[in-house]
């Protein structure tokens, strides 16, 4: 089976997984998939407490990025996760839901 088929129509087809690190912590997710659903892939579960709408409504999956513009306001619902990506900060509801505490900001 591969990566695509796993749970077909939730995700976006994909090949591989890639590496983001998400205030500290490293997470695998499917390349060519927001990061919204990629935090659903690494941790299965997680996103149940928070009132996300998945399109850009909301401010609930705001993230922040380390790039070199000096870092971006995100939503993780619009934004595609790239490899390497760096995420300093997430909005509460996010921490709260994929259980990081307040000690990896």
């Amino acid at each position: 089976m591969t990566h695509s088929e796993w749970n077909e129509g939730l995700f976006n087809p994909f090949d591989k997984l890639i590496e983001i690190t998400v205030c500290g912590v490293r997470f695998s997710v499917p390349e060519n998939n927001n990061l919204l659903r990629g935090f659903q892939y690494a941790r299965a579960g997680a996103l149940l407490r928070g009132n996300y709408c998945w399109n850009g409504d909301c401010v609930n999956c705001l993230v922040w990025t380390d790039d070199d513009d000096g870092g971006s306001r995100r939503l993780a619902c619009r934004t595609e996760a790239t490899p390497g990506m760096v995420i300093s900060a997430l909005s509460d509801d996010l921490r709260a839901d994929l259980r990081l505490s307040e000690s990896n900001r």
